[in-house]
């Protein structure tokens, strides 16, 4: 009974020695990891809901937003900022849209029916170059009759005029409506850029070349502009095709019929409206006309005088 009961001690004893190797072993292990899936990022895009063509503005039915799992630089979230802008080029459907995919710059403060024109200033002719874009001006010209010319020339008489009222200012230097630049570094403006309308853009190209421009600078809530329907219509250069019933020119066939320098300056007109020359008073004899014969023999011909002037005819 002894021996039994040593060899339980024994067995006991080496029992509790593994258990003890194995609770040492367990503690020694780094404890498990619980993997969990990380929840899949997303971005709201606006995307097109069809092609977007090239020039032609966007609208709200065109544009929807949709999560992404990418957000690319210059990507947009709200549908309204892009609602008018204009693609500089196609868009695919259900393709997030970038700025750098939209018409940027000086041609997007250009409005339907306007062109942006840029025209030569000085200090002399810009308000002392206190113009700042975003800034409304009456555009005055001088034209000055050429005196060279005799009476052959297209300016009957120096006049100053207006040529276009509340015309706004896009650029004035280097400066720009958006703050691009504060100004030109040197403080010597050369051009400034001018929403023209379409129609009007002949005629300020014209009285540019011929003459001088003015800007008189004005306030923008002024509403008096010159009335055009007052004035006679300019006669196109290039005759436009009559149809019956058609509507108005458009602005844009207006500007390519042209406008003339005599036309511009209110030189030419028609006949009727001319004044009519003067007549020589009844009492007073035209001048006699001599026919006298040439006596040169080496040439013949006749010797017609017509007042003061004298003209040989051959014969």
């Amino acid at each position: 009974m002894p021996n039994l009961t040593k060899i339980l001690a024994g067995v006991l004893i080496v029992l509790a020695l593994l258990l003890g190797i194995l609770a040492w072993t367990l503690s020694r292990r780094p404890p498990p990891t619980t993997v969990t899936a990380a929840p899949q990022a997303s971005f709201a895009v606006v995307v097109a809901t069809r092609v977007l063509q090239a020039g032609k503005p966007i609208t709200a039915d065109e544009l929807r937003v949709q999560s992404l799992p990418i957000n690319p630089n210059g990507t947009f979230t709200d549908p309204a900022q892009l609602t008018g802008r204009v693609p500089n080029a196609d868009i695919g459907v259900d393709s997030p849209i970038l700025e750098t995919q939209l018409t940027s710059g000086l041609a997007e403060r250009v409005e339907p029916g306007e062109r942006a024109l840029a025209v030569r200033v000085d200090e002399s002719n810009a308000v002392g170059n206190r113009l700042r874009p975003g800034n409304f001006v009456d555009v005055f010209f001088t034209l000055k009759r050429d005196g060279s010319m005799g009476g052959n020339g297209e300016i009957d008489r120096t006049q100053a005029r207006l040529l276009m009222s509340k015309v706004r200012v896009l650029t004035f230097g280097n400066a720009t409506a958006s703050g691009d630049s504060a100004g030109d570094p040197n403080g010597m403006v050369r051009t400034a850029v001018l929403a023209v309308p379409v129609a009007d853009v002949d005629r300020l190209m014209l009285a540019e070349s011929a003459g001088r421009l003015i800007f008189a600078l004005r306030n923008a809530k002024d509403p008096e502009v010159a009335d055009q329907s007052a004035l006679p219509a300019y006669p196109g250069v290039l005759k436009t095709a009559l149809r019956a019933g058609a509507e108005p020119l458009q602005d844009s066939t207006r500007a390519a019929a042209g406008v003339a320098l005599d036309t511009l300056s209110g030189s030419s007109g028609p006949a009727d409206a001319r004044p009519p020359l003067p007549s020589l008073p009844s009492h007073m004899p035209l001048p006699a006309t001599r026919v006298t014969a040439s006596t040169n023999t080496t040439k013949s011909g006749i010797e017609v005088i017509r007042g003061g002037r004298a003209e040989t005819v051959a014969w």
